[in-house]
């Protein structure tokens, strides 16, 4: 909104610090609407990222389980990774990663949530898609990096992990809350 404007901040300088594939880093000045200004503020430019709640033609639904260096934990989660900029959109990169990661596919897709991890300092965005009937079509095409296990779910097992703080990544915790509350599971 128009009235929202007069909220931005003025960036006064902008300096990338950091550039790679996965991590960019820009060291700003910024001036807030009251005059204060505040330096240096740090922005990190990520790719956007997706995942997606993927549920079988059986009602179970599609997880990853794998190693995250970050917490050093070996964690549930939805199957995610990075929107490509050769991919034309989201979904298709959402499709693209499920595909890849367990080897499912098909369904009827849809998108359901667009989240930022950190609105104050990270620069993308987050793409959550709802994908219903799918199928196991191939077999996994994981990456030299990836060690990912599937596993088939059902509502109560996955409302068990959240209910136990077992799912660590917010990016997928909000949308299957959002899910099982919107469902009434």
């Amino acid at each position: 909104m128009e009235e929202d404007r007069r909220l931005f901040w003025k960036v006064l300088s902008s300096e990338y610090i950091h550039k790679d594939t996965w991590l960019t880093a820009r060291k700003e000045s910024v001036q807030m609407p009251s005059g204060h200004i505040i330096e240096p503020y740090y922005v990190l430019d990520y790719p956007n990222w997706v995942n997606t709640i993927a549920i079988t033609k059986e009602g179970k639904f599609v997880f990853v389980k794998q190693y995250r260096h970050g917490l050093r934990s070996v964690n549930f989660e939805l199957c995610a990774g990075m929107a490509e900029k050769t991919d034309p959109s989201p979904m298709v990169s959402a499709k693209r990663e499920l595909l890849e990661e367990t080897g499912y596919g098909n369904g009827t897709w849809s998108q359901y949530m667009v989240q930022s991890a950190n609105p104050s300092t990270h620069s993308n965005l987050n793409y959550c898609f709802l994908a219903v009937g799918v199928e196991k079509i191939q077999e996994q095409e994981l990456e030299d990096s990836e060690d990912i296990s599937v596993h088939l779910l059902s509502a109560q097992e996955v409302k068990q992990l959240l209910d136990e703080n077992k799912i660590m990544q917010s990016l997928m915790a909000a949308p299957l809350w959002k899910y099982f509350y919107e469902n009434k599971l």
